[in-house]
């Protein structure tokens, strides 16, 4: 188990969205996040103390948690100065980069020498299946994205916890790292040899009661030509039920991808469905998600109602207006 309370290692993040695993642990389970530690030219801030590894110490904190997700999950040698000074101060390591923490030799070494643990959460530890296809009891919803990084896990976290709030039968599956360090558990998809994601997939939601749902993260895009495979993973894996459209409104392109724009909501609802019912004839786009963190609440209110009309589906920004219209249009399902 990872020790907490944490302190979020922000890096040289030039970025809050490159940081969006110390974003979402401190928007979620904030009661653990003590602090953050920042690299000069940092460009990410969570609102929290910012603390030196000493001043951390003396608050309690047990783990130092790589809140940073870069493209590649590298660490980089200015990082590995403070993560080995941390080791040496008594403080566990938590990462979830695809460049393991367990193969630094410089932390192996210190970690060896001062006894902390590495704690790598982006590695698989179960033997996944090759999917089957075979129809499964309960409901599934899954959220899926024009891109990377505009509110899958938030909108699948919010639904669950307006389930929960309703006394509803719902649990969030997470498929990413910031999700598995949040609750605990889950599936690190995108480090999932491809052969058995889907089988991951169907692992991570297996049969449950009629009236159960799993909240399934979602990660990258069909429309991202570096991610889309992890994508219809979850889209066969899953067999959703439902699958809500997430949104970050002012992306002028595909994240990483200067040369792709994004693709419209309609487009990703008819790529998205035909591929679905491959899987579940009966799936569903049941609703919009719209990340309007950057839009005053005006702004925001009125591109929710505007893409209501559109798409003729329910539409919020679930961290800021709630889930209660996503998780209605879920009830006759």
């Amino acid at each position: 188990m990872i020790q907490k309370p944490y302190l979020l290692f922000l890096g040289d993040a030039p970025d809050a969205l490159a940081a969006k695993v110390a974003q979402g642990i401190k928007d979620w389970n904030p009661e653990v996040a003590l602090g953050q530690l920042r690299l000069p030219g940092c460009g990410a801030d969570m609102g929290l103390p910012d603390m030196t590894l000493e001043q951390a110490k003396a608050s309690g904190v047990k783990t130092v948690v790589i809140g940073v997700a870069n493209r590649g999950g590298v660490i980089s040698e200015a990082w590995k100065v403070v993560l080995v000074e941390a080791i040496k101060r008594g403080f566990d390591l938590a990462a979830g980069l695809h460049n393991l923490l367990r193969n630094e030799n410089e932390l192996i070494a210190a970690a060896r020498m001062y006894g902390p643990t590495l704690h790598d959460v982006r590695i698989p530890t179960v033997a996944y299946p090759i999917a089957n296809g075979k129809k499964r009891a309960g409901k599934r919803c899954l959220a899926i994205g024009t891109d990377c990084s505009v509110g899958k896990m938030y909108t699948g976290m919010a639904m669950d916890r307006e389930m929960q709030n309703r006394g509803m039968k719902s649990t969030f599956r997470p498929t990413g790292q910031t999700g598995i360090l949040i609750t605990g558990g889950g599936v690190p998809l995108d480090a999932v040899i491809a052969d058995f994601m889907a089988g991951a997939v169907e692992y991570l939601t297996p049969d449950n009661d009629p009236d159960h749902w799993d909240h399934i993260e979602g990660q990258g895009s069909l429309f991202h030509v570096s991610y889309s495979g992890v994508t219809m993973a979850l889209i066969h894996g899953g067999q959703p039920d439902a699958m809500v459209i997430c949104h970050e409104p002012t992306r002028t392109h595909m994240r990483g991808l200067p040369d792709y724009p994004l693709p419209s909501l309609e487009a990703l609802r008819d790529m998205a469905l035909p591929i679905a019912r491959i899987a579940n004839p009966k799936a569903q786009v049941t609703g919009v998600s719209i990340n309007t963190k950057a839009l005053g609440e005006d702004a925001a209110r009125r591109l929710i109602e505007d893409t209501e009309k559109r798409m003729g589906l329910p539409c919020t920004d679930p961290y800021r207006f709630g889930t209660a219209n996503l998780v209605d249009a879920l009830l006759d399902l």
